[in-house]
């Protein structure tokens, strides 16, 4: 039987092979072999065919409990993971039987950039910014940044609508002395119909909405066709907000692009604003597809400052607050550094 766990090997050294984003195959970081998606494919049939069946259970808080497939160690994942690492060895764990049926994803679009990409972008983030708290440049907090593949919803539509926006024009003349303002109110009506395509909805609650949104576009001609084989050295979850959920809000992004392309089509006037509008989405099709994002959690001061970066494009989103001590500190030696300086100009001038 095939086991649930699955970790691709290097055919040459046996050692653990991972994606390599750069590359877009599988390298050996030990002995420098590369093997493309068809040898990794019929690798994994082989292995698939010869393995026995690692046993999962349940702990005591609920948890899924599996065997490392390289070490034997007990691997301790959420019913949402879907890949993870073993702590003691470092190995991916693919955990198959979390990605089956109906939480089979239909497409991957997978990792672009690597690790040291995206813990460069964020150092460069923090350049130039005196006031950035210490755990923000601690190499033990970086190199906590994690890749990992995030569900989500696709979806196209076929839209029909109509938008009535009352726009203003406003002009101004000098008549007789005096300045006179004109501001003439039009009722304009604008009807559209349009498609969409690959409307994207994050389909985990355990990612914020707006990060996910932040990081977009994804360029979705990179999409493949989904094999366990792209998880191999990333992190993995499995979608917890089905298609239905999920589709209300890529309706509604779809709806709220439609009235803007609609009322943006109400030109010449200094102002316009949407009075109303009817918006009729037809769903034309839906997948389920995994996303790769750099992920990276940084506490300080009893909050959670959370970073991401697209792994395919390499846009990074998140805020560095500032330290308050060292903002006091800079102020008050720029305070008496500025007070230093005038003392010995009204000392050089004989004014003291």
């Amino acid at each position: 039987m095939a086991k649930d766990t699955l970790d691709h090997k290097c055919p040459s050294c046996n050692a653990v092979l991972k994606f390599n984003p750069h590359g877009q195959n599988w390298l050996c970081e030990y002995c420098g072999s590369e093997f493309n998606l068809e040898d990794l494919e019929t690798k994994t049939e082989k292995l698939t065919k010869e393995t026995e069946e690692v046993k999962v259970y349940k702990d005591q808080n609920g948890m899924d409990v599996y065997s490392c497939p390289n070490c034997g160690a007990q691997i301790v994942a959420t019913e949402e993971e879907s890949a993870t690492f073993c702590v003691y060895c470092r190995s991916t764990a693919i955990l198959k039987n979390k990605l089956v049926g109906e939480f089979n994803p239909t497409y991957v679009i997978p990792f672009r950039n690597t690790k040291e990409d995206a813990i460069a972008a964020f150092k460069n983030i923090g350049k130039g910014k005196p006031l950035m708290p210490k755990v923000f440049s601690d190499p033990n907090n970086i190199n906590d940044m994690k890749g990992v593949y995030i569900p989500f919803w696709i979806y196209d539509y076929d839209v029909k609508g109509s938008v009535s926006v009352d726009a203003k024009r406003v002009t101004s003349h000098v008549s007789g002395g005096y300045q006179v303002t004109k501001t003439d109110i039009y009722d304009c009506i604008r009807e559209g119909s349009m498609s969409y395509t690959r409307v994207p909805v994050d389909g985990s609650t355990h990612f914020d909405d707006d990060i996910m949104d932040s990081i977009e576009p994804f360029d979705y001609n990179d999409l493949k066709d989904f094999t366990y084989s792209y998880l191999s050295g990333f992190l993995a979850e499995k979608y917890d907000v089905d298609g239905d959920q999920a589709s209300e809000r890529a309706e509604l992004r779809t709806k709220n692009s439609t009235i803007d392309i609609l009322k943006d089509d109400v030109k010449g006037y200094t102002s316009k604003v949407v009075k109303s509008s009817s918006i009729n989405c037809k769903q034309t099709k839906r997948d389920y597809i995994l996303i790769p994002v750099w992920m990276l959690n940084i506490k300080y001061n009893d909050k959670l400052y959370k970073f991401a970066m697209n792994g395919q494009t390499g846009k990074l989103v998140g805020n560095i607050p500032i330290d308050k001590k060292k903002a006091w500190i800079y102020f008050l030696s720029t305070l008496f550094g500025s007070f230093a300086i005038l003392l010995v100009l009204f000392l050089l001038m004989g004014w003291l």
